[in-house]
């Protein structure tokens, strides 16, 4: 179990070293100047040559990459030498824990430095700290809503198979396998928060946390969360249902079913007793899927009904080309996928030793 979960955590830093390197590529091959971004079209030379000296865009690409990494990395190189330490936090640095003294060079372990913005000039991680709980309680909030009613109507579609209730059900979750989420988030938020809002009381825009009539604090508003938590978990309750119905299904053909409804058990008996347990494996290995892709993929939602989480910082990253904040969201992004597979995998080869040996 020890090498399978190594194994596991080598794969998964070879993706996140990958992915950083893609983006560090990607982003300083792409048009635009930082310094003309912080300073303004109309800068003198002189000071956007002192900005790009200050981020180290005067070095070899070559160096600010192996410079970034550094910055980014828990474990690091610091140098007790250098006086211009490019992008590098210096109070960090002083303040980690020295592991290797090596001359003027000490191997130290930090907090991963992500950067500052280019635009507020806040530190990365403190604006990403902000934003990435958020969007967690929102992916936590859709998944368990499709969990939920995905299971309810996968269940009630297997027990009315090839009936009309099972044709409706089929239409449900077809549009919602086919609808887009930008555009169903569009729709929704105009027919229950704009026709229907007397009733619903629903906002089209807000967050959890919003501030109170007098200005004075923040409180939680979960109602919120609603139309956001709805449009997102759309697509994996289709996905949800449908599994849950193919798999109950099978599950009613086995033997243990016959003769717990031999014994006069109801419906809602037998399938709670009985079919729910066995056809719940399958669903939650979809469950932990598309939590991880909800996580990467709320962007649109997110923006569409203004939620604080990623997805409104990274479309506002990039409509200002702030690319510090749009490497560090797409590190964060990877990181918590990549995590989330790991986590899955060794669950599954816990309970599954044959998935060791595949894998």
């Amino acid at each position: 179990m020890f090498s399978f979960v190594l194994r596991k955590l080598g794969y998964g830093l070879l993706v996140i070293f990958g992915v950083v390197s893609l983006v560090f590529f990607l982003f300083n091959i792409l048009p635009g100047d930082p310094a003309r971004m912080m300073l303004g079209q109309r800068a003198d030379k002189e000071s956007v040559d002192r900005i790009h000296k200050e981020l180290g865009l005067d070095r070899p690409v070559s160096t600010q990459y192996f410079n970034y990494l550094n910055d980014i990395s828990p474990l690091s190189f610091y140098s007790t030498t250098q006086t211009s330490y490019f992008y590098f936090d210096k109070q960090k640095y002083t303040s980690a824990v020295t592991l290797l003294n090596l001359g003027t060079t000490k191997i130290v372990l930090k907090k991963p430095y992500l950067r500052q913005s280019y635009q507020s000039k806040r530190n990365v991680s403190e604006m990403l700290s902000e934003a990435l709980p958020n969007t967690i309680i929102l992916a936590l909030a859709s998944i368990l809503f499709a969990f939920v009613v995905g299971v309810i109507l996968g269940s009630i579609s297997s027990i009315y198979i090839n009936t009309w209730v099972d044709r409706l059900i089929q239409v449900i979750t077809s549009i919602g396998m086919s609808l887009p989420s930008f555009f169903a988030a569009i729709i929704i938020a105009w027919f229950f928060a704009f026709k229907l809002s007397d009733w619903t009381h629903l906002s089209m825009f807000g967050s959890l946390k919003v501030v109170d009539d007098m200005g004075e604090g923040e409180h939680i508003c979960l109602k919120n969360l609603i139309l956001p938590a709805l449009t997102l978990g759309i697509r994996p309750l289709a996905v949800i249902t449908e599994l849950t119905k193919s798999t109950m299904h099978d599950v009613f053909q086995q033997d243990y079913i016959r003769t717990a409804k031999a014994k006069g058990l109801s419906t809602f008996q037998v399938i709670y007793h009985h079919a729910l347990k066995n056809t719940l494996n399958p669903v939650i290995t979809a469950v932990s899927g598309w939590f991880a892709s909800l996580v990467a993929g709320a962007v649109f939602v997110e923006y569409i009904f203004d939620w604080k989480g990623m997805g409104v910082v990274i479309v506002n990253s990039l409509e200002t080309y702030d690319f510090p904040v749009i490497m560090a969201s797409l590190l964060v992004v990877c990181i918590f996928l990549v995590l989330i597979n790991i986590v899955t995998d060794i669950i599954y080869g816990y309970l599954d030793p044959q998935v060791k040996q595949k894998q």
